[in-house]
């Protein structure tokens, strides 16, 4: 499924948070969303999955506006992974990962055995077999998060939103987790903080700063020095790592003293073009 934004904003209280994104992801993609703390990557993700409405511009899934669609529509195309969960419940695992097939439910319907398999393969590809019939009280908060990305499984939707998903997760399961995502052949964009975990695994990657998005392009365009400096104020070292892929290692935080980088742009316009002829 294609998503694509044009002109989109959001404000909170009054305070714009999301300025003029554009972006276009192609069916099939695995695309890095990237940014500091505060710049605005979960609200522009809560727009691109309909749990906000923008203030202005337009979000559409294969080129058809979702302004007026139900949330039982669109859970049907994309499923959404936020960061950090409040939810709390005394079922088993396997049912929360249930959760997930409830736009395809009758209300009044409980799961059959579609919904059974469904769930059963979902948690298998998280890891989660063993502890289908534990409680969700009992699961550590790895645990927790690799439930959350079962369940979006669960949904078999088109896309996949997840923000910061790698949180709470050791090493090996946030590698495991990335090479998932990235062999799923649904489109994915996903919100991370590791740079060079973003570079290794996905496609292409976009760049986030006081709301706007700067940069957009292969990993190696968009993880240069000047832009790590402008956007997260450190003095960055890229070199390539055993798949050609870029690597960033930190000599430390910029002193105020330090020259601004030059030749950043301010803004990106809908990249859309550029992106379909030569970075996918």
């Amino acid at each position: 499924m294609r998503i694509t934004a044009e002109g989109l904003s959001w404000s909170a209280a009054g305070t714009p948070v999301v300025r003029g994104a554009g972006l276009d992801i192609a069916p099939g993609e695995t695309v890095g969303l990237l940014g500091p703390n505060g710049c605005g990557k979960s609200s522009l993700l809560r727009c691109l999955a309909g749990l906000r409405v923008p203030d202005a511009g337009t979000v559409r899934y294969d080129g058809r506006s979702i302004r007026d669609w139900s949330a039982r529509r669109i859970a049907r195309r994309i499923a959404f992974v936020e960061q950090d969960s409040a939810f709390d419940t005394d079922l088993r695992v396997a049912d929360v990962v249930g959760l997930g097939r409830t736009p395809f439910r009758d209300p009044w319907r409980g799961p059959d055995a579609t919904d059974r398999a469904v769930v059963a393969a979902a948690l298998d590809r998280v890891g989660l077999t063993a502890l289908a019939g534990r409680s969700w009280k009992g699961l550590s908060g790895g645990e927790r998060q690799r439930a959350h990305i079962a369940r979006a499984f669960a949904q078999q939707p088109y896309a996949l939103l997840l923000d910061e998903p790698t949180n709470h997760l050791d090493v090996k399961h946030q590698l495991e987790l990335m090479e998932l995502l990235a062999g799923t052949g649904q489109t994915v964009l996903v919100a991370l903080h590791d740079l060079t975990l973003a570079a290794r695994h996905c496609d292409r990657l976009l760049l986030m700063h006081e709301g706007r998005l700067i940069a957009s392009g292969t990993p190696a365009a968009v993880l240069t020095a000047e832009h790590l400096a402008r956007v997260f104020g450190v003095d960055a070292e890229l070199t390539t790592d055993a798949t050609g892929r870029p690597s960033v290692s930190y000599r430390g935080p910029l002193r105020t003293t330090a020259a601004a980088p030059a030749a950043v742009p301010t803004a990106v316009p809908d990249p859309a073009p550029a992106l379909r002829q030569g970075t996918s």
